[in-house]
């Protein structure tokens, strides 16, 4: 995987760069972080024109790796730029971008999909270069709406669009939404937790990926949390959340949400 990367401040995971926006979150960004960002955008876009690809999902193994601020930090970099960028957030189980950046999230990508809205009804203006696309409201069946072919449609009609697309998805040992949508993409990059993602898990993501016929573009290592001790209860935490939205209860769920894909 040759898009290796070290991300090296144990606030990585939280850390939002500059995006010359009022809307701005984090003010004092280190150093190192935004240099890291800027060799992660140099790898990628080698990487890219390799292929003439423009279209990139995020995901990890497991919950709690920083897959949303990377995503957010790539797109920004990118933008800066001076490119056409779109973050879409497929994050429809458990969304946190437009927490992130302050965003209203009624409409979003599921509306889209789900031919509730427009496409443009869904997406944000966030700076000049950056739009950003919210995950809108929990569905039901967040795996089904990814496998419609009306995303194939949305996402080729953005592709016309946008310079360069990024896609936060979740976790790809916890539920298949990663494993659906990363074949429609150029490819995949896992972000990885130094001192948290345990070597099985990050493993079986890998295999996981090469069975959908996945191409990893490379990962991403965001820097460790000193207090290690912290990371059971949190990743216990996590782990929770999603399992609320399980593909197992959303199988118990007897309800069409688009009949019309």
């Amino acid at each position: 995987m040759p898009t290796n990367k070290t991300i090296p401040t144990p606030a990585s995971k939280n850390v939002i760069i500059s995006s010359h926006n009022p809307q701005n979150i984090a003010k004092r960004v280190p150093f190192a972080v935004v240099e890291a960002y800027k060799t992660i955008r140099t790898n990628l876009l080698f990487l890219l024109a390799q292929n003439k690809g423009k279209v990139i999902a995020l995901s990890s193994s497991d919950a709690g790796e920083g897959k949303s601020t990377t995503s957010i930090n790539l797109a920004v970099s990118f933008a800066q730029l001076n490119k056409k960028v779109l973050l879409i957030d497929a994050d429809m189980r458990r969304s946190s971008v437009h927490k992130k950046l302050k965003l209203d999230n009624t409409n979003g990508l599921s509306n889209a999909i789900a031919g509730f809205v427009p496409y443009e009804e869904a997406i944000h203006k966030y700076t000049d270069y950056l739009d950003i696309m919210t995950a809108g409201p929990i569905p039901p069946n967040p795996s089904e709406l990814l496998s419609y072919t009306s995303f194939d449609e949305l996402l080729a009609n953005l592709k016309e669009k946008y310079d360069y697309i990024f896609i936060d998805t979740p976790p790809v040992n916890i539920v298949s939404d990663a494993l659906i949508l990363a074949p429609k993409t150029d490819g995949l990059i896992l972000l990885v937790r130094n001192g948290f993602t345990p070597h099985d898990e990050l493993e079986h993501a890998l295999a996981s990926a090469k069975m959908a016929n996945i191409n990893v573009l490379g990962a991403i290592m965001n820097g460790s949390n000193p207090d290690e001790s912290r990371y059971f209860k949190y990743k216990y935490k996590y782990r929770y959340r999603y399992g609320r939205y399980s593909k197992k209860r959303y199988a118990a769920y007897n309800y069409e949400y688009n009949k019309k894909a």
